[in-house]
C-alpha cells in the first residue's frame, strides 16, 4: 500500500501518489479511458503498487554520536530512523519519484528524519550536522518534481531530512502594512486558515497548493495560477529569516531599498542549498468578496497566444489568464468529462471552431464595481480574436477541479501510463517556436511502435514580454525501463528548451535541472553561486546535487 508520514501533522502524506486512499477524483470515467487507449495504444493492464516491505532501505548510516546531539536539540522522539518515516520523506513527487515508490528504480532513502519545532532548534540543527558534516535536505509539503527534496549525500558519509512540519505558526500580522509572518512550515490551506480571522489572503494558489508550504514557495521562486493578479510568491516576500551553518541570517526591513542588490532575492529561490528559510514576511492583501471565472474558447493556438498578449500588453489580464492548445483543450474535454466523441464533434461543430483553444478568465475582488470595470477591459481587448463566451459555469468548472491533475495522474498511473509535466517560459516573439521546438522533442523521444505520445500544451502565466507553457505528457509506458523513457524525454525538451527560454519558470532547478542551469546563466553565473554558497555554507551540507551545477 501507499506509505503516509505516521507523525504530527502530515498524516495525509502519500509518497507512491498525490491521492490517499479513498479520495475523491482518483479515477477516469470509461469514455475517457476508451479515447485514451484508441489515442495513444494502451492496452488494457494493471500497474499494482508495490507493498512497503518490498522497497529495499538500507540501515541508516547517521553516527550515534550525532544522533545523540540532535536528539539533545529537538528531543530523542524528533530524531526519526525507523524505515517508515525515513520512507515517507524519500523523494518529492515526480512521476520518477512515484515509479520509486512503486517499485521500479531505486529511492534515495535519507538516514534520519530530524523534526524541530522552532527556528533556534532549526538553528542548532543546521549546526550540529555542519560541524559533523552530515548533509541536510529541508523538507516541507515535499512535492518536488524536480529531484529539490531528493536525499542525496554527496559524497557525506549521512544524509538527513530536516522537516519542518513543526514550524506550522501564524508569528505576527501587520494589519496596517498588509504584512504577515508565516513560519516556513506552514502549509498553504492552513496559512488562509489563519490568515482569514485577520480578514486577508496570501492569494498564492498553485496547482501543489493541497501540500505545499510557505517555506518552500520561497526556496523554489513560486507561481501561483493567479500570480497576474496577486504577484508571483517572490513578489510577496518583504522578508525571510534564514539559518545556515555561518549562524542565522534576517533580511528585509523596508518596502523598497537602495541598500546594494535585493540579498532577499538570493535566498527567494536557493532551493535549500544556502541555509533552510525557517520564516517568511509576506504581503497579504483582502480577502475577495466577489470572484468571477468563466470560459472562452479561440480558433487557432497563434489567434489564442495573440489574444492573451494583447491582454498583457495592454495590462488588463484577468486574476487568472490561463490558454489551452488544441490538444490540452482535447484532453481537458475527455478526461474531465468523458464526452463521447459525438458530443465532442457536436461542440465543435456548435463553436465553428476547427481548433478550439479553451481560454479561462477569472477575476477576484472586494468590490464589485471594480471587478465589473476590470472584467469589461478584459473582455474589450479581445474583441477582434474572435473568442465566443462558453460561460461561468466551464470557469466555476475549471475552478473547482484545479487541483484534479495530480489525483488523475495517480490513477493513469495505475493503469500504465507514463504521465508528467513539464515547464518554461519566453518571450512572446520565441513563444510559438518554443513551444514546437518542444513537443517536437517530446513526440520524437517517446513514439514507438504501437505507442504514441499526448502532449498537451498551455499558457499558464503571461508577462507584457512573454508568457510561460507548461506542458503535460501522456504515454503507454515501458514494463522494461519506465524511469529511461521519461528522463530521455525529459533531457530531449530541456535540451529544446535551452537556446530559447528559462529552464524553468516556477518548478525550480533542483536535480534535474542542474545540467542546463550553466546554459542559461553563464559560467560567471555559476561561479557566483557556488561562491556565495563557499560563504553561507563552507562544508557544502545543505541540500547537495541541488541547484548550483
Amino acid at each position: 500500500m501507499c506509505h503516509t508520514v505516521p507523525v504530527d501533522s502530515l498524516d495525509h502524506l502519500v509518497r507512491c501518489g498525490w491521492t490517499p486512499d479513498g479520495a475523491a477524483d482518483a479515477h477516469l470515467p470509461a469514455p475517457a479511458l476508451r479515447w485514451l487507449r484508441g489515442k495513444t495504444g494502451l492496452t488494457e493492464k494493471s500497474t499494482p503498487v508495490a507493498p512497503d516491505s518490498a522497497l529495499p532501505v538500507g540501515e541508516s548510516a547517521l553516527p550515534d554520536n550525532v544522533r545523540a546531539e540532535l536528539a539533545a536539540v529537538v528531543g530523542p522522539e524528533r530524531v526519526l530512523v525507523s524505515r517508515a518515516d525515513r520512507l515517507g520523506r524519500a523523494g518529492g513527487l515526480s512521476y520518477v519519484d512515484l515509479l520509486r515508490h512503486r517499485g521500479a528504480g531505486e529511492l534515495a532513502v535519507p538516514d534520519a528524519v530530524v523534526v524541530p519545532g522552532s527556528p533556534e532548534e532549526v538553528q542548532r540543527v543546521v549546526e550540529v550536522c555542519a560541524a559533523h558534516g552530515v548533509a541536510i535536505v529541508p523538507f516541507g509539503g515535499g512535492t518536488s518534481v524536480v529531484g529539490g527534496v531528493d536525499a542525496v549525500r554527496g559524497g557525506r558519509p549521512a544524509v538527513v531530512v530536516l522537516d519542518l512540519m513543526r514550524l506550522n505558526k501564524l508569528v505576527s500580522v501587520d494589519a496596517e502594512s498588509q504584512l504577515a509572518v508565516l513560519q516556513a512550515g506552514v502549509v498553504a490551506p492552513e496559512a488562509e486558515k489563519l490568515l482569514l480571522p485577520h480578514g486577508f489572503t496570501l492569494g498564492h494558489v498553485p496547482q501543489s497548493f493541497e501540500r505545499a508550504t510557505i517555506g518552500g514557495f520561497a526556496a523554489t521562486r513560486s507561481s501561483g495560477q493567479a500570480s497576474a493578479g496577486y504577484g508571483r510568491f517572490e513578489d510577496m516576500v518583504e522578508g525571510v529569516r534564514l539559518a545556515t551553518p555561518r549562524g542565522e541570517w534576517r533580511l528585509g526591513v523596508a518596502p523598497a531599498s537602495a541598500a546594494g542588490p535585493d540579498l532577499r532575492q538570493l535566498v527567494v529561490g536557493s532551493e535549500g542549498t544556502l541555509g533552510v528559510i525557517t520564516e517568511v514576511t509576506v504581503r497579504v492583501r483582502p480577502v475577495p468578496t466577489v470572484r468571477r471565472y468563466e470560459g472562452y474558447v479561440l480558433d487557432g493556438w497563434n489567434s489564442g497566444a495573440d489574444a492573451v498578449r494583447a491582454l498583457a500588453q495592454g495590462r488588463v489580464l484577468a486574476d487568472v489568464t490561463r490558454l489551452s492548445d488544441p490538444t490540452e483543450t482535447e484532453v481537458a474535454l475527455r478526461l474531465s468529462s468523458g464526452w463521447t466523441a459525438a458530443a465532442l464533434r457536436r461542440f465543435l461543430a456548435f463553436v465553428g471552431h476547427t481548433e478550439p483553444c479553451l481560454l479561462i478568465l477569472g477575476w477576484e475582488d472586494t468590490s464589485k464595481r471594480r471587478l465589473r470595470d476590470r472584467r469589461k477591459a478584459t473582455l474589450r481587448a479581445l474583441r477582434g480574436f474572435g473568442a465566443l463566451r462558453l460561460g461561468r459555469s466551464t470557469g466555476e468548472k475549471w475552478r473547482h477541479g484545479r487541483f484534479a491533475g495530480p489525483r488523475q495522474r495517480d490513477a493513469l498511473m495505475d493503469i500504465g501510463v507514463c504521465v508528467e509535466t513539464l515547464e518554461t517560459a519566453t518571450h512572446w516573439s520565441r513563444l510559438s517556436e518554443l513551444r514546437s521546438a518542444v513537443r517536437d522533442a517530446l513526440t520524437t523521444t517517446l513514439t514507438a511502435p504501437g505507442r504514441s505520445p499526448v502532449v498537451a500544451c498551455h499558457i499558464s502565466h503571461a508577462y507584457e514580454t512573454g508568457a510561460s507553457l507548461y506542458f503535460t505528457v501522456l504515454v503507454p509506458r515501458t514494463d522494461d525501463d519506465p524511469e529511461t523513457q521519461w528522463r530521455q524525454a525529459k533531457a530531449a525538451a530541456c535540451e529544446a528548451i535551452n537556446p530559447l527560454g528559462t529552464i524553468t519558470h516556477h518548478h525550480a532547478v533542483g536535480v534535474d535541472h542542474a545540467p542546463y542551469l550553466g546554459a542559461e546563466i553563464g559560467s560567471l553565473g555559476v561561479e557566483v553561486l557556488r561562491s556565495v554558497k563557499s560563504v553561507l555554507d563552507p562544508a557544502g551540507v545543505m541540500n547537495p546535487g541541488k541547484l548550483v551545477p
